[in-house]
């Protein structure tokens, strides 16, 4: 699985899946300036709910757990949430400050999404705890996963973080045989993933990317 060559992610311009700003004229448009539809803030967060939306289009669908024989509990949609928050955030900061800015705000969607996700698993006592908790996790992640990718990184580095992070349910530090397969395969989604986005423009804006799986 996923030997193929990367591609760009951007949505061919005929695609229902792609999401731009509607574009209006006259009367409407000036009042919708005048309440800074258009300004630079409301464009970034309309831009970061577009991103976040295939983010979760990734993350909800079967697909992902039957490619990758997960079952699908709160701590593998966690595990796979995280990975693609990643993967968006590490291509946006690749475009300074604006693609930081960017980020911001779709990280805020994140957070929100995932309060949501942790009040319908059942836990509305110590809310902000668990919530607090999760955060620790996610910058956890998010740090093993760059340090993975370095060119000094070790070899099979980012395939003990993806096994640590998103299937080891026991702490053991290395897959089984039997797991071993499947945690190679993630790996190299991730790394096709990450080229890909790449090879995505940014002047288009990530609003147009869908994850190949």
């Amino acid at each position: 699985m996923f030997w193929s060559n990367p591609c760009s992610l951007a949505l061919p311009t005929d695609s229902p899946q792609r999401i731009e700003d509607p574009k209006y004229e006259g009367f409407k448009r000036v009042i919708l300036k005048l309440m800074l539809f258009y300004s630079k803030q409301s464009q970034s967060i309309r831009w970061a709910n577009a991103i976040y939306s295939r983010v979760l289009y990734q993350v909800d669908r079967p697909a992902i757990y039957d490619v990758f024989s997960l079952e699908k509990t709160f701590k593998t949609t966690f595990s796979l949430l995280v990975i693609h928050m990643w993967l968006c955030l590490r291509r946006l900061k690749e475009e300074g400050k604006e693609g930081v800015e960017l980020g911001q705000h779709l990280y805020e969607m994140y957070n929100h999404d995932l309060e949501l996700r942790v009040s319908k698993a059942g836990v509305n006592l110590l809310l902000t705890k668990w919530m607090k908790d999760l955060e620790k996790i996610f910058y956890g992640n998010i740090v093993a996963y760059d340090a993975s990718m370095l060119p000094e990184g070790k070899k099979d580095q980012l395939q003990s973080v993806i096994w640590r992070n998103v299937f080891s349910d026991d702490g053991s530090s290395k897959p089984s045989d039997a797991a071993l397969p499947l945690v190679q395969a993630m790996s190299r989604y991730v790394r096709r993933e990450t080229i890909c986005l790449s090879l995505t423009g940014m002047h288009l804006y990530l609003v147009l990317i869908k994850f190949i799986l």
